[in-house]
């Protein structure tokens, strides 16, 4: 059985990547020129100090890499060994770099984006096809989750940008209210409200609602606007998705607190709520003092031009 590794055993692993690493480049040149002298003139230092990190690269590894004749080296079978590793250390490392530099480029960079589920079906579409009339080489990687989830992964570094709801209120995140959207209240189309065009909220209070899990902004905000109208709503089912909560309210299985949807479903009447004012607020996030690459500050600057019209298209 392989024993586990204690932390000095890692600390030594550690060290040893950290004095091995800025070698390796220079082991691989003198590999493929198997000629100090020309190696030397090729990274422009000097043939005595690429001669002496040769030999201290071998003395830590404890192994001999070259075999020496008078001003040429070759490798030895360890050396051959070493130089297949460095070699792919070092195209890994290249193109990590090229990665990151691609992602940074101004004209055609990539940005992470995250949004809520109920924003991309038409709005953050029309947003990324108007940003890209200016910018059309720039990539996306789009996600699409609820507002938790989503701050989590802007933390873990995994999003550079998302638009959620509600607003969030964190020390480590910085946040801009870009918009807000009506909410409706959704019921049956044979409801005993479903005749009218406007409702107090506090008027559903006997319904059995559907609504979304918890964690979810739009949870939150039912319960807070319930509260506001005086009770505390019934829950009758969960989901995950507003248009499948739509079809559970078609289907007679109790009432909904929702955007408005980009298309009228058929089994269901949207009803304007006058009281209390039964809106949420959109909001743009991102993680306080992380820089923004060019591409990014650039869609994080069209986004914050939209302020007020972000819904509107």
């Amino acid at each position: 059985m392989t024993p586990a590794r204690n932390e000095k055993d890692i600390s030594v692993t550690s060290d040893w990547g950290a004095s091995l690493t800025p070698r390796l480049a220079q082991f691989a040149v003198v590999a493929r020129h198997e000629h100090v002298t020309r190696a030397a003139r090729e990274l422009g230092v000097p043939q005595s100090t690429l001669s002496r990190a040769m030999t201290r690269l071998e003395d830590d590894l404890g192994v001999a890499l070259f075999a020496r004749h008078g001003r040429t080296v070759s490798l030895t079978p360890a050396g051959r060994t070493f130089l297949a590793s460095a070699e792919r250390a070092l195209a890994a490392v290249e193109q990590a770099a090229e990665s990151v530099r691609a992602d940074a480029d101004p004209g055609a960079g990539k940005v992470a984006f995250g949004f809520l589920h109920t924003l991309g079906w038409e709005t953050v579409p029309v947003l990324i096809r108007a940003f890209r009339a200016g910018h059309p080489r720039v990539r996306f990687a789009l996600v699409q989750n609820y507002g938790e989830a989503m701050l989590e992964r802007l933390r873990a570094g995994d999003l550079d940008l998302c638009l959620t709801s509600p607003v969030p209120d964190a020390p480590d995140l910085v946040a801009r209210r870009l918009d807000e959207q009506r909410l409706r209240l959704v019921v049956p189309d044979d409801h005993r409200l479903a005749g009218r065009r406007r409702v107090r909220l506090a008027e559903a209070a006997d319904e059995h609602f559907v609504t979304l899990e918890r964690g979810y902004g739009m949870r939150r905000i039912l319960e807070s606007l319930c509260a506001e109208a005086g009770f505390t709503p019934r829950i009758a089912f969960e989901g995950e998705e507003a248009e499948t909560i739509r079809g559970l309210v078609a289907a007679g299985l109790g009432v909904a607190l929702l955007p408005p949807p980009t298309v009228p479903r058929p089994g269901v009447r949207e009803l304007t709520v006058t009281a209390p004012r039964a809106v949420r607020e959109i909001g743009l996030a991102w993680l306080a003092g992380r820089p923004d690459t060019p591409p990014v500050a650039a869609f994080k600057s069209f986004l914050l031009s939209r302020r007020g019209r972000l819904l509107s298209g």
